[in-house]
């Protein structure tokens, strides 16, 4: 069986991993965002002297750590080609690198561009910014402003990309999963 691969994307704090949390728990195969651990081994070589934006900003090779984000999403998808499952859900896909690349106006080659091109999933969810239930956490420093023209670059790479775009509303954790699997026919 070829488990359809579906990314639950969005700007910074708009609770993707909230989403991901609620459909793991509820038995779907989900892959998390690799950049909290990449930020966490940045942060803990002493890479990230201060903490006042996104990573991809601070780090002093920002092409290795990049690549290293972008190997991490292809990973996660070259992984999920050998899970019998219905559905694959990924916190984030890989366009998502070249958007916030775009967003700190670094440059990116064709393998960036190739990788989204020879690795396609097959249905896209964004959940928009949302100001009331925004934070910022030890991995996540941009204001809500930033998020908002972060939303805006994944919007235009993923559309790029050729995927539709399918926003889920402003709802409880509870009533965003059931949209999705709504979607999806799951339920």
């Amino acid at each position: 069986m070829k488990s359809k691969k579906i990314v639950i994307t969005g700007g910074p704090g708009t609770g993707k991993t909230s989403v991901i949390n609620g459909l793991e728990k509820a038995g779907y195969t989900c892959f998390h965002e690799v950049i909290r651990d990449i930020t966490l081994e940045a942060k803990n070589s002493g890479d990230i002297q201060s903490f006042d934006t996104n990573p991809i900003a601070l780090v002093s090779d920002s092409e290795s750590f990049n690549k290293k984000l972008l190997n991490g999403r292809i990973d996660h998808y070259k992984a999920s080609l050998y899970i019998d499952k219905e559905v694959v859900f990924f916190d984030r896909g890989i366009p998502d690198v070249l958007a916030y690349m775009d967003y700190f106006n670094q440059e990116y080659g064709n393998d960036y561009v190739n990788a989204t091109k020879e690795n396609i999933y097959d249905t896209i969810f964004l959940l928009p910014m949302w100001e009331q239930i925004y934070t910022t956490d030890n991995e996540r420093f941009e204001s809500y402003e930033e998020g908002v023209a972060i939303e805006k670059h994944l919007i235009a790479n993923y559309t790029q990309c050729g995927y539709k775009i399918n926003t889920i509303p402003k709802d409880t954790i509870e009533n965003r999963i059931a949209f999705i699997l709504e979607e999806l026919n799951l339920i």
